[in-house]
């Protein structure tokens, strides 16, 4: 079996676009991965037309050797879009090589270590703050509409959420100042916000809050400490200093997460060593599935939960439930409940979800594929 084509393959995702990577072999077998980041998706696009040439013709069963040709091919670039562009074509060579033994993915790597993994409702809120007109969903006005959004998680079977600072209005306002300091409004709204999840979810829902890049140490510190009495999951903090992070922790009240923004095993270990987080976030989409493995098996050596980086297409949430089922250490996964409507139209087969946890998939590959019609009919970029 040899492969005939690489391609990407992109679709309108509302605010953003989905882009994921087909390879067609000549035993009839495709594959499907995805690298969706939508900070780049032209250059994303770009990158895998530009490395397909060195996949063409090879035998796609060779995972990790066109793996470490494409990062030898790259590796005055480590890191950034390219890589991620390697990552979504590996992606696809692993769905071909479980659809040709007629296997799940997780049966590849030893798995699976569970049958089922428990979902966190990620972007609680933040998503219908933000688009409620492109979801068809309820805006949020008030602080009661927040407290309704809470109790519909509950009677929706999720046993935890992740939500970003934001407050109810007309607009919603979105919080996203770009000075990464931490004023007094701004602190009393992540308050507020999360005190109204925690009344509205009662005390047995686990509740996140993420903070992206927005703060440094001092602002995070500040803000951790208000809201010890909530009793966090964790906090998520993105930050490219080991000792800083390392700080925030030991200063937090909560467990921290953090690393969902690092690619390669070498980029890990030094927040790994500095014991600088409680979970470690691996995006799969973005590292590839082997590596995503040997990070989890790296942080299980230092005693660090895992958890896989997802909030993108049902594909992506199919590759993070394969590999969930194959880690030892997980916390738990992420999933976007609230998407673009048309999301369950671009794949064949759909998560299985029930009382806030998601089915391991045993369907060969993945678990599921991408309607290539459906896809067409939301094209990105959307035309003119």
């Amino acid at each position: 079996m040899r492969v005939t084509a690489v391609e990407p393959l992109q679709c309108d995702a509302g605010w953003t676009a989905w882009t994921f990577v087909k390879v067609t072999t000549d035993a009839g077998i495709t594959g499907y991965g995805e690298c969706t980041d939508w900070r780049g998706a032209h250059a994303l696009a770009g990158g895998i037309r530009d490395l397909a040439p060195l996949v063409v013709g090879r035998d796609p069963g060779a995972i990790r050797a066109i793996v470490r040709d494409l990062s030898r091919h790259t590796q005055q670039n480590l890191g950034g879009l390219l890589t991620k562009s390697i990552a979504g074509i590996e992606l696809a060579l692993w769905d071909i090589q479980g659809k040709a033994l007629g296997v799940p993915v997780h049966r590849l790597l030893g798995g699976p270590t569970r049958d089922r993994v428990r979902l966190y409702w990620s972007h609680f809120g933040s998503y219908r703050a933000r688009s409620p007109e492109i979801l068809g969903a309820p805006p949020l006005r008030t602080w009661d509409d927040v407290a309704e959004l809470g109790r519909e998680a509950v009677r929706r079977g999720y046993t935890a959420l992740k939500t970003n600072i934001f407050a109810p209005g007309e607009p919603a306002n979105f919080w996203t100042r770009g000075d990464a300091n931490l004023d007094r409004d701004t602190l009393d709204t992540a308050v507020r916000l999360i005190g109204t999840l925690r009344e509205a979810v009662g005390p047995r829902v686990d509740i996140c809050l993420d903070l992206n890049f927005r703060f440094r140490p001092e602002a995070c510190i500040k803000l951790v400490r208000a809201l010890e009495p909530f009793d966090l999951r964790w906090i998520e903090i993105d930050m490219y200093d080991p000792a800083a992070l390392r700080d925030i922790r030991d200063a937090a009240p909560m467990p921290l997460a953090s690393l969902e923004s690092l690619n390669t095993v070498r980029d890990f270990l030094p927040f790994l060593e500095a014991h600088a987080v409680d979970v470690a976030i691996i995006d799969v989409p973005w590292n590839g599935l082997a590596q995503s493995v040997e990070i989890a098996t790296l942080a299980a050596t230092y005693e660090t939960n895992v958890a896989p980086h997802n909030y993108y297409s049902h594909l992506a949430t199919f590759i993070a439930a394969q590999w969930s089922a194959c880690v030892s250490n997980l916390a738990m996964m992420e999933v976007d409940v609230d998407s673009a409507p048309w999301r369950d139209e671009i794949v064949t087969a759909l998560p299985e979800i029930a009382d806030g946890h998601m089915k391991i998939p045993n369907a060969p590959g993945w678990g599921t594929d991408l309607d290539e019609a459906a896809i067409a009919e939301h094209p990105w970029p959307r035309p003119d």
